[in-house]
């Protein structure tokens, strides 16, 4: 049976702030359609205290953030980006264009088109979050899209040098120093200086997420996406401070970014909520972190793995940190995560930014539904159809007739019949089946 010793914020609470959040950034696009440039820098002024003609980094600018980075950190950027440009690379490869004769006489095929311009957004306001740089241009790049734009707002009132380096470095073909709503709409929507896209990607706070959900549509994204999530699922065979780091280093991203301890033990429930408070009094982002644990941590004791899982379903976590005597249990098992981190070696850290897969994953229960983002997402898969021979063309229209006419469709049982008369030598009356 389930137990929980610590809930989170109800979720009518929730509900009241995303309402408030929806209303705001509604009348932000709506002033970005209306005014374009000039709306873009008034709400870059506004929220971010930045001001410029053009928001567009020259290659002058580019080349100085750089140069204001060490060796070692363009040593480290090049790493990560080669992790992730190594994973894509083998996901792209996976991906095969198809071609079959199904049928004498018909052949059908699929293959896999790039979108032709995307924008991608790398949040940096309170941190410099450089790895979405990696996950979202990167990844564009190696599905071959031609355009990819990005947008950052200033971090310390100006272009943040390590995010630029890793944008520079992983590709894009236009870098703003543009954050928020604003940032968000006028690549959706283009302005005089900034040209649309036809997709949107990368992560963002509750008004970026909103922004992205209200273009859909509009535009393609990847996901609709929220705070930053992490389920750790443990057993006694680890202890409560690994438990404590492993939730805290993921609460620091924002205080309403939900950390969840699901064990079947109730000593490491305990011991983990200890080493929270504890670790809670000397972590450098301690304030943001004990917020969003007070207020949307929760602590869940289960009797058997079985159940462990069925929770962690229906939770649909985007981080699951997994950290039992059998962690492969839950991989075979679970379905419902946006990605898996299996055994105490590893951590969701790890994943956001270095060892290779994306870490822009669903939250929001999403998981119930999609993966994260990867190659495929920058890729539409269509499809075409050939029918070669004369034979072939009667003997599909004979069905496609009857089938239409099923439906009452005589237009389209027309469109089947024209192909039986001349191709097949049969006689059907005008808005008749096929016999």
């Amino acid at each position: 049976m389930v137990e929980y010793l610590k809930r989170g914020r109800d979720a009518a609470l929730r509900a009241e702030d995303q309402a408030k959040v929806r209303a705001t950034v509604e009348g932000i696009l709506s002033d970005i359609e209306l005014r374009g440039d000039v709306a873009v820098r008034e709400l870059s002024v506004k929220f971010d205290g930045w001001d410029r003609e053009d928001y567009r980094l020259t290659s002058s600018e580019i080349k100085d953030c750089v140069g204001q980075l060490s060796s070692r950190d363009i040593e480290d950027i090049r790493f990560a980006q080669e992790q992730v440009r190594n994973f894509a690379q083998h996901q792209r490869n996976s991906m095969l264009d198809i071609e079959v004769e199904t049928l004498p006489g018909v052949t059908l095929g699929h293959k896999h088109i790039p979108v032709n311009s995307v924008g991608c957004y790398v949040p940096g306001g309170k941190y410099p979050l450089l790895a979405s740089a990696h996950m979202s241009v990167i990844t564009a790049k190696v599905a071959g899209v031609d355009r990819i734009v990005t947008c950052a707002p200033p971090y310390h009132g100006k272009p943040a040098p390590a995010i630029v380096a890793a944008q520079h470095l992983a590709g894009a073909d236009e870098i703003y120093c543009l954050g928020g709503v604003q940032a968000i709409g006028a690549m959706a929507i283009g302005t005089k200086s900034i040209g649309a896209v036809d997709m949107l990607v990368g992560p963002g706070n509750a008004f970026v997420a909103e922004a992205k959900r209200q273009l859909f549509g509009r535009v393609g994204i990847d996901l609709f996406a929220g705070p930053t999530e992490t389920l750790v699922i443990a057993d006694e065979t680890v202890d409560g401070e690994m438990c404590a780091t492993d939730l805290l280093g993921q609460a620091e991203h924002g205080p309403n970014s939900p950390a969840i301890l699901l064990t079947n033990s109730r000593k490491l429930a305990r011991d983990t909520m200890s080493e929270i408070q504890r670790i809670l009094a000397i972590l450098p982002t301690g304030e943001v972190a004990a917020k969003a644990w007070d207020e949307y941590g929760e602590v869940i004791v289960c009797e058997s793995e079985q159940e462990m899982v069925k929770e962690a379903d229906r939770i649909a976590s985007e981080h699951v940190q997994v950290m039992t005597r059998d962690p492969d249990y839950f991989l075979k098992n679970m379905t419902n995560y946006g990605a898996l981190f299996l055994g105490p070696r590893t951590n969701v850290a790890f994943g956001d930014k270095v060892i290779g897969t994306n870490h822009t994953l669903p939250t929001l229960k999403a998981a119930r539904y999609t993966g994260g983002l990867w190659v495929g997402k920058f890729l539409k898969t269509v499809t075409y159809q050939r029918v070669t021979t004369d034979a072939a063309s009667a003997l599909i229209g004979e069905y496609c007739s009857r089938l239409c006419m099923l439906e009452g469709f005589v237009g389209h049982a027309e469109q089947a019949n024209i192909r039986v008369r001349r191709y097949g030598g049969r006689n059907i009356p005008y808005g008749a089946a096929a016999e």
